[in-house]
């Protein structure tokens, strides 16, 4: 008997903002512990995007990125595991988390259910969450980075494929199939050599999410890294937290003329299935957001 496709959920108006002010109390706690410990982080893609265009998050929008330079990532997890208020927060990757199916990291609000469509069968808690993304090496040969994207384009399937298998039919869900039949630990583990690997040398001009596909076309692998070790703070729903100085290179980049608002039509969100909110903590924002400033 074939198994029942879980409905959209829709969110309310009300909802969205309060799925938000939850996503704001992780981006306070973000900014808290890597102010504490030294750790470098910028808002990125949409976060980035709103901050700049709305001040904060983009009406529309119902997630939140962050990004650190893959050292920065690395001091983040350990950070996490004495820093991190755990009565409201948790932590997952694929080095946490059992069954956890993306090459980045999750922040998330306890006591909450937030369930992308399809994502229903996941053995792992799924509450509001914040991406925490590593950003990596990209090689200087440009002969290279054809090659380079490809390795990393199978990495962003095989990580994907439990979903993908289900998403999908014909010869792309033999693709997943084949890719979902990589035993987990040694996905992961064959991962975590590319990374090294691909870390391993000097400083790379160019840089990029490994298991996220590269934005526009052309010859461009990658973002350049300056946009994410020259940073500056920006105003963000009320408070400080840390984006790229060259904010305007990097949107260009990533989204041509980011000033000009979309069609409503083009205002997307992410199917959910499974919702459930607690109120944002607006004491605890606004008493991290006061010693923030102190």
């Amino acid at each position: 008997m074939l198994k029942p496709k879980p409905k959209q959920y829709f969110l309310s108006g009300e909802e969205l903002r309060n799925l938000q002010l939850l996503e704001l109390e992780m981006l306070v706690e973000i900014d808290r512990i890597c102010r504490k410990c030294d750790i470098k982080y910028s808002l990125i893609g949409g976060t980035a995007l709103g901050a700049v265009r709305h001040g904060g998050f983009i009406p529309w929008d119902d997630d939140a990125d962050v990004g650190f330079l893959r050292s920065d990532y690395e001091k983040f997890r350990e950070a996490c595991q004495t820093e991190l208020d755990t009565t409201r927060f948790y932590f997952q990757d694929y080095r946490f988390t059992k069954g956890y199916r993306w090459g980045h990291g999750k922040l998330r609000r306890k006591d909450t259910k937030f369930t992308r469509l399809n994502q229903e069968d996941m053995p792992y808690e799924q509450g509001v969450f914040v991406d925490l993304f590593p950003i990596d090496n990209v090689p200087e040969m440009r002969w290279i980075s054809p090659f380079h994207n490809f390795i990393c384009f199978i990495f962003r399937k095989a990580t994907y494929s439990k979903i993908g298998r289900t998403e999908t039919s014909g010869l792309k869900k033999l693709g997943y199939n084949v890719l979902f039949a990589i035993p987990e630990n040694r996905l992961y583990a064959m991962l975590d050599r590319f990374v090294r690997f691909n870390n391993s040398g000097r400083e790379s001009k160019r840089v990029r999410k490994i298991t996220f596909p590269l934005p526009g076309s052309g010859d461009a692998y990658g973002y350049l890294r300056v946009w994410y070790k020259e940073l500056a703070e920006i105003d963000f729903e009320g408070y400080r937290f840390s984006i790229m100085e060259d904010y305007e290179g990097y949107l260009s980049f990533k989204y041509g003329d980011y000033m000009t608002l979309p069609d409503e039509k083009d205002r997307w969100i992410h199917p959910v299935s499974g919702l459930k909110l607690v109120d944002a903590d607006k004491e605890a924002i606004l008493r991290r957001g006061l010693q923030q400033r102190g």
